[in-house]
């Protein structure tokens, strides 16, 4: 007998998953999603964030008032070579990505579009995967204001969808 080991896809994917309010009806794909992820590919982080990311996130949806990690730091600690893939249905109000205090949750000193440039400017393979219905995606203005920060790299969570995601982040 001669024995492997398992092979392991060598890519490096950050993970953001939005979860809560309207995304509590996607939770089951969500959790297929990370699940297959997770045994795909050997480095991968994972970080959680409400309606839009802003200057925290979190990895434990139970402390998540209490242990935060800045998007300061996950900027500084992975590498632009990690390729990054939202999940999430980009439906909130507009005021949440344009407007300083815009989170349901907390005061934001600046708009959520800021803390997402500063994502999108530092790895340059991203991908959104939206679990909307696609043909849906036009009532909501801020999945139109998603998609075009994105510059279109927003997907329908379908398997078609998420080849057509990994394609663009080949």
């Amino acid at each position: 007998i001669h024995m492997e080991p398992e092979r392991h896809n060598s890519v490096k994917v950050l993970m953001f998953f939005d979860i809560g309010g309207s995304m509590d009806e996607y939770i089951h794909t969500c959790e297929e999603l990370f699940s297959a992820a997770h045994t795909e590919f050997k480095h991968l982080e994972f970080f959680y964030f409400h309606n839009c990311v802003y200057e925290r996130l979190w990895k434990d949806n139970s402390r998540r008032r209490n242990e935060t990690i800045d998007l300061d730091e996950i900027v500084r600690t992975f590498g632009s070579d990690y390729k990054v893939i939202f999940v999430g249905d980009a439906t909130m109000g507009p005021y949440e990505i344009t407007a300083p205090g815009g989170s349901v949750e907390h005061w934001n000193e600046k708009p959520g579009i800021e803390y997402m440039r500063q994502i999108l400017e530092h790895f340059t393979k991203v991908a959104w995967l939206n679990p909307q219905p696609e043909e849906q995606w036009h009532y909501y203005y801020s999945i139109s204001v998603i998609q075009e920060l994105t510059e279109k790299r927003m997907f329908p969570l379908t398997v078609d969808g998420i080849g057509r995601a990994i394609t663009e982040l080949s």
